[in-house]
């Protein structure tokens, strides 16, 4: 994952562990697409309250290699404005950063990139 991937998760990981139901869509889709394993997913479910397993994933999802953070944006189509304010947050950063640089996960006009193009390796790779 790239570091201004794992800066945003970092920044919005109290609003994320509030709002997000990862058992019902995410986990499973994060599974499915091969970023979490079979092991971390149980980690995860196996934690007591919905904030304890949205805060367990965040833990996990940054280590899981180059295309975690896209595959996280699209198991969040149920949750479509904290994606939005994410991808928000990475076109800020960038803007902020070199002139006319896009930020990896986003095109040019900020547009979401399909996971598959927003990093190569395996989802198991740092």
């Amino acid at each position: 994952m790239e570091p201004e991937h794992r800066a945003v998760l970092r920044k919005f990981r109290v609003h994320l562990s509030d709002q997000l139901l990862v058992s019902d869509s995410i986990v499973p889709f994060l599974f499915q697409e091969g970023v979490l394993t079979e092991a971390q997913v149980e980690q995860v479910e196996g934690q007591l309250t919905n904030r304890q397993k949205n805060l367990k994933l965040l833990d996990i999802l940054p280590n899981r290699g180059p295309r975690a953070f896209g595959a996280f944006l699209e198991a969040l189509q149920d949750f479509s404005w904290i994606r939005d304010q994410l991808l928000l947050e990475l076109q800020n950063t960038a803007s902020a950063g070199t002139p006319g640089q896009n930020t990896p996960g986003t095109g040019s006009t900020g547009e979401n990139i399909p996971a598959e193009h927003t990093g190569t390796g395996s989802a198991g790779e740092n």
